[in-house]
């Protein structure tokens, strides 16, 4: 098969262009970053993994109508998806203290907090991805009111949906990060969630010993990070064809 044009290279994945108008190639990688990429390393087999994960999730929203740019999973490392304009704001979800929100404000890791809180982060990597309110977000034109709107309705959404899906595996959501892009389609924009699902932007503790089970354990130096993003798949029952052995990229990619 002809190797497809790069349009894009992110810390963890590429985007290809699509075999159609409108869709892209995700792509991946094994690659790990951490503190705005000032730590680099390699999860053999994260790819792998995070592309099935993310398409497990993709797909149970899409059952419960949260729209998305998934269209389906090409191979073990890529997925088909629709184009879309990317939004640039991160849109943080947080149900315990942890991370960022800890050290901020001096609540101890681990702290559920009274409600979900959401956050907004200016994607913006010389920056440092600040922290914005939607007054900022809105003001720059960065998104609308109404796309506002439908952003933090889909958020708290998505969160209460996936807080329960992987209760019911043992898992604790803590917090996580949404992307969320404009779809155009016959002459309408609409708001769909994007990017990635996965241990890379969620943080998952096991619910009986809050374990770490996400890229913690590679900002941290934990250790055992592949097998952490193993047990997220095993016990959402999802595992790639070749089990969890050989995970190399294939080389047309490198």
């Amino acid at each position: 098969m002809a190797r497809r044009r790069q349009l894009y290279e992110g810390k963890a994945k590429i985007l290809f262009e699509g075999p159609e108008p409108g869709t892209l190639v995700q792509y991946f990688k094994d690659d790990a970053t951490a503190f705005n990429a000032q730590k680099k390393g390699t999860i053999t087999g994260k790819g792998v993994l995070n592309n099935r994960i993310s398409e497990f999730l993709m797909l149970k929203l899409a059952e419960i109508n949260v729209p998305t740019h998934f269209i389906r999973r090409l191979n073990m490392r890529e997925q088909l998806i629709k184009e879309v304009e990317i939004i640039p704001i991160e849109v943080v979800v947080r149900n315990i203290a942890a991370g960022s929100l800890a050290q901020r404000l001096g609540i101890p890791e681990g702290t559920r907090l009274p409600r979900s809180i959401v956050e907004y982060y200016y994607k913006n990597d010389h920056l440092g991805d600040p922290m914005v309110a939607e007054e900022h977000i809105t003001a720059f034109g960065w998104a609308s009111p109404h796309d506002m709107d439908d952003i933090i309705h889909l958020a708290l959404r998505i969160n209460d949906f996936l807080t329960g899906l992987f209760l019911g595996v043992g898992i604790t959501l803590v917090d996580f990060k949404l992307e969320f892009g404009r779809l155009y389609e016959n002459d309408e924009m609409r708001i769909v969630l994007a990017d990635e699902i996965s241990p890379d932007n969620c943080r998952l503790w096991d619910s009986k010993t809050n374990e770490k089970m996400d890229k913690d354990r590679f900002r941290r130096d934990l250790g055992k990070i592949e097998e952490a993003y193993q047990e997220v798949a095993r016990r959402l029952g999802i595992l790639p064809e070749a089990g969890s052995r050989d995970l190399k990229g294939p080389e047309t990619m490198q």
